[in-house]
């Protein structure tokens, strides 16, 4: 009977230091009776060397694939970014899926680069005022002596730009300008082009129908170069967020519904700062991807 007893406890204790699945899945239930509509979290870590990618998409639409979405889809998100085409991929899969009123994104703490991205597709974002929004101008990470920088395009091609000027004023003068390759810099103006090019087509067709190109390029401008933020990490908190013009539900950091939410993040952002790298779950599916790229549902 004491051997009877103490192994639920055994297994509890165990559940709870790998910060298995059944540690979170009390708080996806009483989420979504809250919501009223299924929840789903997309965590990559800040910790590890990981970004969103193109197999997350076809790892999150297998989470999606099990669930009854008719009353819609809740993505709660937390990432640093990634690629840019993948968060388009990702936004047409939650939009396909998610059957009513599109996908609502609940950003928890911070959405960034890519990450912001998917909350532009989505028909609704849940913040609180310490949640974060960035900037979605692309990076260049390089490697130099082995230790890691990261440069903003945008800031590349403005320099290239300001010394091209400068040598035809002076009338011949390319000495700096032989410090960069014309080819990388028409691969780094496509690369801006693109990061806006998805976030005006993603806002036309959900939360910003109806309005132009143009009339959406100056409302989101602070998300699109570095020029006010100053630079890519630098947050973009809930006021600016809706000063252009996205559809925004303000939750109070008290509220306990928020309450919830960051008891779900806390858990889940620990587990992919300490387990794994990344963490796409429900209510009943978990599925995971180690550290050394290895997937696999829990």
């Amino acid at each position: 009977m004491a051997t009877e007893q103490l192994n639920p406890v055994i297994q509890q204790v165990l559940t709870e230091e790998n910060q298995g699945h059944e540690t979170r899945k009390k708080l996806f239930i009483k989420l979504e009776k809250e919501f009223g509509r299924p929840v789903v979290s997309f965590f990559t870590s800040f910790n590890f060397p990981v970004m969103i990618e193109d197999t997350d998409a076809d790892m999150l639409e297998g989470v999606l694939q099990k669930i009854d979405l008719s009353q819609g889809l809740v993505l709660l998100l937390s990432s640093p970014g990634g690629i840019s085409l993948a968060a388009e991929r990702i936004i047409n899969i939650c939009r396909c899926y998610s059957k009513k009123d599109g996908y609502w994104v609940i950003v928890p703490s911070k959405a960034k680069s890519a990450a912001t991205m998917i909350c532009f597709g989505a028909s609704k974002i849940i913040m609180s005022s310490t949640s974060e929004l960035g900037p979605i101008d692309p990076q260049l990470t390089t490697s130099e002596n082995g230790v890691i920088k990261r440069y903003s395009v945008y800031n590349i091609v403005k320099s290239y730009d300001d010394l091209f000027s400068k040598a035809v004023e002076e009338k011949g003068n390319l000495q700096q300008l032989s410090n960069y390759d014309a080819r990388d810099i028409q691969e780094f103006r496509a690369a801006l082009s693109l990061s806006e090019d998805i976030a005006l087509r993603t806002l036309a067709s959900g939360m910003m129908q109806g309005i132009s190109s143009d009339d959406i390029k100056k409302k989101i401008g602070i998300f699109l170069t570095p020029e006010s933020t100053k630079t890519h990490g630098r947050p973009i908190y809930i006021n600016e967020a809706i000063n252009c013009g996205f559809n925004i539900e303000l939750k109070d950091v008290k509220d306990e519904v928020w309450k919830l939410v960051y008891e779900l993040y806390i858990r889940t952002n620990n587990f992919v700062s300490k387990k794994v790298a990344k963490c796409i779950e429900s209510q009943n599916h978990s599925f995971v991807a180690n550290i050394g790229g290895e997937r696999n549902e829990q």
